[in-house]
């Protein structure tokens, strides 16, 4: 199969599990034997421009600008898999082309401008729920109204109004909440086809550090990602390790006790490799989450997980048994103990999840089969084709 991926890669001074994840997909295709061409945007690029926050803008709030239509067109593919357009490329371009099309949602942006659902502590869902302005009140992107602008106003009609989400034959989610929160938001369930990321396994070779009586922390140091409110809770008999970085990093020190490590950032690699050595993996996000690789990569290492009650990761842990859910209101030392107890006898059970639902096999079985569905559905709707003038009515294409 011939097939186009379609991706605007977020800057590398923040790091993107999405980012990672559209490179492991891609390498996975055409080892599988597709023929695979990446269209891509890269942030860090365009935004040597001293006008490219301007042009952003513009490009989001109108959805025209950057655009691969031309390119895909010469290339002719048989599928034109969407990742993310946001912010490098428009979205109207998407109404007409006249092939397949398949978007994975791995986040929350067409009905949230921050993404997330997550505002001021707690999950918010007042954009989707129809108060379409109320990200612009609060300036829920960058904490800015004048940064949320552009998005409020590409998103005032609603996420079913959102170009790509109306136009794709199929939206791969990534999780069950996630398929659940779009269902509400509007989207018909027939059009959403559950596919999880997957993550290659830890080397057996990996190296020996780390300690198997210390728990894991592996996040961004942002609010949503609840790491400042466990650290603020943390006993402090328990050892735990912190791998990461980001804004809260000072804060999170200051309220951590003497029994925590700060570790920062680790490459990906090595993360993987040393995941088996720890106790557990912790997962304090407050937010919905789509479906973070860390997870999979702790159930490839044989790490259960203990998850905290409301995200996408608590859902899957209970679903597949592989790990502990606790709530923020309960004490969290016994629920530890409980875990240090429960979980040596998991490991295994966590790598036969993974060996079942999440490896790169299981992914291109699933990836597959939402491709055919699209090309069954592009094939009983005939869509109108672009001719002539149309890359001026979409704005400028891209050679990005």
């Amino acid at each position: 199969m011939k097939i186009a991926v379609v991706h605007s890669f977020y800057s590398s001074g923040q790091p993107s599990g999405e980012n990672e994840a559209v490179r492991d997909q891609v390498r996975a295709l055409r080892a599988a034997g597709h023929t695979v061409e990446l269209f891509a945007a890269h942030t860090d690029e365009l935004a040597r421009d001293r006008f490219y926050p301007l042009r952003a803008a513009a490009r989001v709030a109108s959805g025209l600008g950057n655009n691969p239509f031309t390119r895909l067109r010469a290339y002719a593919p048989d599928i034109v898999h969407v990742h993310n357009l946001f912010p490098n490329f428009g979205r109207s371009w998407v109404r007409h082309w006249d092939g397949p099309l398949v978007a994975t949602l791995h986040n929350y942006r067409p009905m949230c401008a921050a993404a997330t659902l997550y505002r001021a502590g707690a999950v918010c869902t007042r954009c989707p729920d129809g108060e379409s302005w109320a990200a612009l009140r609060y300036g829920c992107y960058r904490d800015s109204r004048a940064a949320t602008l552009p998005l409020a106003w590409a998103g005032r009609h609603g996420p079913a109004r959102d170009a790509l989400l109306a136009r794709a034959d199929r939206l791969v989610v990534l999780s069950r909440l996630s398929e659940r929160t779009y269902q509400q938001a509007g989207v018909p369930a027939e059009r959403l086809m559950r596919v999880p990321n997957f993550v290659d396994a830890p080397r057996s070779e990996g190296a020996s550090r780390g300690n198997t009586g210390r728990w894991l922390v592996a996040a961004r140091l942002s609010a949503e990602k609840g790491v400042l409110e466990l650290l603020s809770q943390w006993p402090t008999h328990e050892p735990l390790d912190v791998v990461g970085d980001g804004e809260l990093l000072a804060a999170c020190r200051a309220a951590a006790p003497s029994s925590v490590r700060f570790l920062g950032r680790l490459d990906r690699a090595e993360l993987r490799d040393r995941m088996r050595f720890w106790r557990g993996l912790v997962f304090p996000s407050r937010c919905h989450e789509g479906a973070p690789c860390v997870e999979v990569e702790a159930l490839a290492a044989g790490l259960p997980v203990l998850a905290f009650e409301g995200s996408s990761v608590a859902e899957s842990v209970r679903e597949h048994g592989t790990g502990l859910v606790t709530e923020w209101d309960k004490p969290l030392a016994p629920v530890l103990t409980e875990a240090a107890t429960r979980f040596p006898a998991l490991r295994e059970h966590c790598r036969q999840v993974y060996a079942n639902h999440f490896t790169e096999r299981s992914w291109i079985t699933r990836i597959g089969e939402a491709y055919e569905a699209a090309r069954i559905t592009s094939g009983r709707i005939r869509r109108p084709h672009g001719k002539g003038g149309l890359e001026e009515r979409l704005g400028t294409a891209s050679d990005t």
